[in-house]
């Protein structure tokens, strides 16, 4: 105690200047920087404490520290959201700006981001004008906007962009309600795309969905509003968007669909041209009516819900029958424009504006043939295991009037009239005989047809009947193989093949002794071709099917020149070939292709195991070819030339040429007229001479013994000295057991 005291009252010493202004200076815990290190403050009492319990219990005023510590937290809690905010927008920024940059980079250059112009439109008219068919990426003609209905235009606003005229290109509203529709629905039942960014697609992008390539859309549709005005856009944009079946731009679309120009169609029919966008190939009208018109409605009431029509013009237009036209051009006449597209580059170069080509073709004559070919093959093929037929008919100075290369277009677009090669068979053989009569020999000249043995191969008739001497119309006429093979030796390989090609034939043919059997494949076209100038008087043909090419406008570009007169076939040989293949139509294995009133010639022809089956036949005015067959080469059941082809060519013929004045072929009427072959059958017997043994006179290559692809008949087995054998089922029918069988139309060719 004593010592407390004594401390107690202990002398202060005064202190002076800056010790005594801190000598009172206590520091307390809220004063200490929170976490600055691991010891807490020890805790004291303060002095105010002291001095309150003495003064008897006065109440401790509030803390102003802790008040401006809770202030402080809120201004900083504050900035450090702003500051982040700013950073990540930045960044944000930045990342936007260099997507944009890497999409520019990947954009064609923008000085060539130019509007392309319009694919040209090829409309392809028949003789008579009228329309055939159309071909092009584009098949409508532009038109302004100021020449359409304004309901036109207004439906395509109010169901594909409804904003059309208040966004910059890219329609954020737009996008962000068809994202929720999207996904209240779970999935995409609505687009965000307006109308420019659609052009800006069709334009110069392509079809897939990728996010790069929505980006590029959208960039270039902020391009395309900053460059045109917004009529100028959606102008572009009705002339371009697709509308199914091949049809572009809302004037291919009208004409397509309602045979009409877009400037004269209704309000319920603009309401279905707009729906179209939305699924062109779906909801054509053409293949899915149902879907058509009811897409048609959802359009009427989106133009009612803009005001654009009223809601009793939408009701009344509901319901309304919209006809949907035969395009222009269905069935087989798109053959024929195919083949002129193909042709179009040598004629007039590269196209660059609408063009109107002008052909030969006759439309009732391309109708006539379409069904001939069409019904009998619907009528025989099962039974003779045929499944296609082309067929070519041209006047005599190679005009072509009218084509089929297929029975069916829409299944199989390969040309058998143009494309396809096939062994002609017989068809081939007159001008092996052309060949001999220039050489000297006469229509009544004698040969034999009698067995042959050609360095192991040996040709034969149909049923190994022979008939010894016969006359080249006699042979001609029978379609006997052996006589044709002893000419084809007689006159030389080599000497066919340039008469063949003298005449129109452009194939490589081989100069073989199997050539005069027609072992070398030709087209239906270039055979038809040449026989032309035994129609004409013996001049060459250049098949064609285009005489004038003009423009849209009328300026014309392409005017087809008149052939050069080219002889190749003189005067008295002409006759002697049409004296020849008239008798083929008269009593040899055409005699079912005979017209009433009409001079008529022609040859038949069947390849190896009925593979091909021919018949070119002419008149005066028309020259018409017929092949039937496989495309895959496989076997008929004995299809012959004699047979399908005749009856299609005739039925064809007789149509082709009814209310036509008969004319008389050329030369026909020459002394060649041959002796009738019923007045000379007795002189014609069989031989009993072993079969001869010729060796060839010409330096042109020996065949197989079997020819390769061509050889119409299989080695017979050895005969007795008479020439009848057994008839070999899968020989061709070239002539019949004895003269009286042969005589008979079921053994025809």
């Amino acid at each position: 105690m004593a010592w407390g005291r004594k401390k107690g009252g202990a002398r202060k010493e005064p202190l002076f200047g800056l010790p005594a202004a801190l000598a009172d200076l206590r520091l307390s815990p809220s004063d200490r920087i929170p976490g600055g290190g691991d010891d807490k403050p020890a805790k004291s009492k303060p002095k105010s404490s002291d001095k309150s319990s003495e003064s008897g219990g006065e109440k401790p005023r509030p803390s102003r520290s802790g008040s401006k510590r809770r202030s402080k937290s809120r201004g900083f809690g504050i900035g450090r959201l702003f500051y982040w905010t700013a950073v990540l927008g930045l960044w944000a920024g930045i990342a936007v700006i260099g997507v944009v940059v890497w999409v520019g980079a990947h954009l064609p250059p923008i000085q060539s981001l130019e509007i392309p112009k319009r694919p040209p439109t090829i409309q392809i008219v028949g003789i008579d004008g009228s329309v055939l068919a159309q071909r092009g990426e584009m098949a409508g003609a532009n038109i302004a906007l100021k020449d359409l209905p304004p309901y036109l235009p207004k439906a395509f606003i109010a169901i594909e962009d409804r904003r059309f005229y208040s966004h910059f290109g890219v329609d954020p509203v737009g996008i962000l309600r068809a994202a929720v529709t999207n996904i209240l629905h779970r999935g995409v039942s609505q687009g965000g795309s307006t109308l420019t960014q659609q052009l800006a697609k069709n334009l110069f992008l392509t079809q897939e969905r990728t996010m790069q390539r929505k980006l590029q859309e959208a960039e270039l549709a902020l391009w395309l509003e900053r460059k045109h005005s917004k009529n100028e856009i959606l102008e572009l944009y009705l002339n371009r968007v697709y509308f199914g079946s091949g049809a572009y731009g809302v004037e291919a679309a009208a004409q397509r669909y309602f045979g009409k120009s877009a400037k004269n169609v209704t309000l319920p029919e603009a309401a279905m041209l707009a729906g179209l966008v939305k699924s062109p190939s779906r909801l054509a009208p053409n293949r899915n009516p149902e879907g058509a018109e009811q897409r048609a409605q959802i359009v009427l009431a989106a133009m009612a819900d803009a005001k654009f029509i009223t809601e009793a013009q939408a009701k009344a237009s509901i319901g309304q029958p919209s006809i949907a036209v035969k395009p222009a051009g269905a069935g087989t006449v798109n053959y024929v424009a195919d083949w002129i597209g193909e042709v179009l580059d040598d004629l007039v170069g590269q196209i660059d504006q609408d063009i109107v080509v002008q052909t030969t073709i006759d439309p009732k004559l391309q109708n006539v043939a379409e069904a001939a070919v069409i019904d009998e093959l619907a009528a025989k093929s099962v039974k003779f295991n045929v499944s296609q037929g082309a067929l070519v008919a041209m006047t005599p100075d190679g005009a072509v009037r009218a084509m089929v290369g297929g029975r069916n277009y829409a299944e199989s677009q390969y040309n058998r009239a143009v494309t396809a090669k096939r062994q002609p068979g017989s068809a081939f053989k007159p001008f092996v005989y052309l060949t001999a009569v220039e050489a000297g020999l006469t229509p009544d000249t004698i040969r034999t047809d009698a067995p042959l043995d050609i360095k192991g191969w040996k040709p034969e008739n149909y049923t190994h009947e022979y008939f010894g001497s016969v006359t080249l119309t006699q042979a001609l006429a029978m379609s006997l193989n052996t006589v044709a093979v002893r000419l084809g030796v007689e006159v030389g390989a080599k000497n066919v093949v340039r008469t063949a090609h003298r005449l129109g034939i452009s194939s490589k043919l081989e100069p073989n002794v199997s050539i005069a059997l027609g072992t070398s494949e030709v087209s239906v076209i270039e055979l038809v071709g040449a026989y032309a100038p035994f129609a004409n008087g013996g001049y060459t043909v250049s098949p064609h099917v285009v005489t004038k090419i003009r423009t849209s406008t009328g300026k014309l570009l392409y005017d087809r020149p008149a052939d050069p007169p080219n002889q190749v076939i003189e005067p008295r040989y002409d006759a002697m070939m049409n004296s020849m293949m008239r008798e083929t139509l008269i009593s040899g294995t055409a005699r079912k292709a005979e017209i009433p009133g009409w001079t008529a010639a022609g040859k038949t022809g069947t390849s190896q195991d009925y593979r091909d089956a021919w018949f070119i036949g002419y008149t005066a005015k028309l020259v018409t070819g017929v092949w039937l067959g496989n495309d895959d080469n496989s076997p008929t059941k004995k299809a012959t030339g004699g047979g399908l082809p005749v009856e299609v060519w005739t039925r064809f013929m007789k149509s082709a040429l009814q209310g036509v004045p008969v004319a008389a072929i050329p030369n026909s009427q020459g002394s060649w007229a041959p002796a009738n072959l019923m007045q000379v059958s007795s002189q014609i017997t069989a031989p009993s001479a072993p079969p001869m043994q010729i060796q060839p006179q010409t330096q042109a290559p020996p065949p197989a013994p079997v020819p390769s692809g061509g050889g119409y008949y299989r080695p017979p087995p050895p005969t007795p000295a008479r020439a009848s054998v057994p008839p070999n089922p899968n020989a061709r029918p070239e002539a019949a057991a004895g003269l009286d069988g042969w005589l008979a139309d079921r053994l025809f060719r």
